[in-house]
């Protein structure tokens, strides 16, 4: 579980992060990145999902939201960063596909970000 701490929640805090256009896309997943003015450790990375209902049913969009929130726990993080993580439909059909997909643009989106 991830703690409150360590996530997005209010709208303005989404919008900062989607306007620092920092990104990377991948077939199921897109990962937004806005790296803070100062230094921050790893450890005050904070995360934000967005499922919209295209992705599915109730049941289906949790279940994508609750294996996102477990395979960020699992990611190396560089440096502290906001970051939203956008599932796009493709997301709820392919379980391992999904794994995939998300940590190829974990990845290249922290990249992105560390060189901005």
């Amino acid at each position: 579980m991830l703690p409150g701490a360590r996530r997005l929640r209010r709208p303005a805090e989404f919008s900062a992060v989607f306007s620092s256009r920092v990104r990377a896309a991948s077939p199921s997943v897109v990962v937004h990145v806005a790296r803070p003015e100062v230094d921050t450790p790893p450890e005050s990375t904070r995360v934000g999902f967005v499922v919209s209902k295209k992705v599915g049913n109730a049941v289906h969009r949790n279940r994508v939201k609750r294996r996102l929130r477990h395979m960020v726990l699992n990611q190396p993080t560089p440096f502290g960063a906001d970051v939203v993580v956008r599932a796009l439909p493709p997301s709820a059909m392919e379980p391992n596909r999904l794994d995939e997909d998300f940590a190829s643009a974990w990845r290249r989106a922290f990249l992105k970000a560390s060189s901005c």
